[in-house]
């Protein structure tokens, strides 16, 4: 390790989690790290679960052709959640690295390189489900003309392997083994590399996603109150032409409401991390930042994990897949059925033989 490298080596990279680690394991105890890691497993089992449960959900609603994007938002957030419990769990096992099987398990798996890669994808394609919303409502016309399905199909692609690319370019130059431990994003040239690097990914993925989330989701809830307005005042003509645009209407707005929760939820999530590496460079010298590392971090790692509650309460077609799953409420249906069964239908008097109204 170069001595440039090793002066930049407590720095952090937030998109690359893992980068951070210096910071806790030159301040921190082992104690801490065990507590830390089970915590994170405990996170990614529960999201591996309610990710793998809204994506049948998606399928069952048959909205996973309709909302091809939400369903490659879900399925990259169920990928971080399991990555999340194969990670923490071999990290747990302490594992003593040599030779170039310990090198592989370091730069694959103990470096966070697989989290990173569907952390990186997911903000990706969240950014492009928002552009994409926001050209079929705020632009209609021109979406209906221009947009096709191979263009969908293609933002999803680069959505993996754009994260997948841009994570392997990072992950291979800056770790390496040392005793037996990994040491992940640690390995600068020299500190302006390191600065460059992180402010790119600063903007990036953090900085111009919320401008973009900002500018869409604004342009889109005023086109979306313009369109209520026009419909309140054609509420009297009632035909099965505005019964349509209403229901309509009300899907997008479902629609709009489960993605901008999504997007707060990052914005929130993200931060904090952000936040305590831009402290580190400003101020390098800090300590006791053990901490503030951990709680940052499991934020950041419980967004995946709270995903699934937003699909589950604003999403609609979800919503309802979920509400039929639950046991109380179906055999509180089939008592109702079965009352009716026995009592038998209702019918109108002037169906009665004999009987006139």
């Amino acid at each position: 390790m170069t001595e440039e490298s090793s002066a930049t080596s407590h720095l952090s990279v937030p998109m690359t989690t893992t980068g951070m680690t210096q910071i806790a394991t030159s301040s921190g105890s082992r104690g801490m790290d065990i507590y830390f890691q089970c915590a994170v497993i405990v996170i990614g089992v529960i999201g591996t679960a309610a990710n793998g449960l809204i994506l049948y959900s998606l399928v069952a609603s048959d909205q996973h052709k309709k909302h091809v994007l939400i369903v490659n938002q879900n399925l990259f957030d169920f990928c971080s959640s399991f990555f999340l419990i194969i990670i923490f769990s071999l990290k747990l096992c302490n594992i003593y690295l040599t030779g170039a099987t310990g090198y592989w398990l370091c730069i694959t798996i103990l470096s966070e390189c697989l989290w990173t890669w569907t952390a990186v994808g997911s903000t990706i394609n969240l950014a492009i489900i928002t552009v994409e919303r926001y050209l079929k409502i705020v632009h209609p016309v021109w979406s209906k003309k221009k947009l096709r399905n191979w263009m969908i199909y293609s933002a999803m692609a680069f959505a993996w392997i754009g994260s997948l690319t841009n994570n392997l370019a990072l992950v291979f130059p800056t770790t390496t083994v040392v005793d037996g431990k990994c040491y992940p994003y640690v390995m600068w040239e020299s500190t302006a590399a390191y600065l460059i690097n992180f402010f790119y990914t600063f903007i990036s993925f953090y900085i111009i996603m919320i401008l973009i989330f900002t500018f869409c989701y604004w342009r889109i809830l005023v086109v979306i109150r313009r369109q209520a307005r026009v419909m309140a005042a054609h509420s009297g003509h009632s035909s099965t032409e505005t019964q349509t645009q209403t229901h309509f209407n009300r899907i997008q707005s479902s629609v709009i409401k489960t993605m901008l929760f999504v997007s707060v939820f990052y914005a929130i999530s993200w931060f904090p991390i952000y936040t305590l590496g831009l402290l580190v460079i400003i101020s390098p010298n800090l300590t006791n930042l053990t901490n503030g590392y951990y709680a940052s971090l499991f934020i950041t790692f419980l967004y995946v994990c709270t995903n699934p509650f937003v699909y589950a309460t604003k999403f609609e077609p979800v919503k309802k897949v979920l509400l039929r799953m639950i046991p109380w409420k179906n055999t509180s249906q089939q008592v109702g059925e079965s009352v009716n069964i026995e009592t038998g239908p209702t019918l109108p008097r002037s169906t009665i033989p004999g009987t006139h109204q």
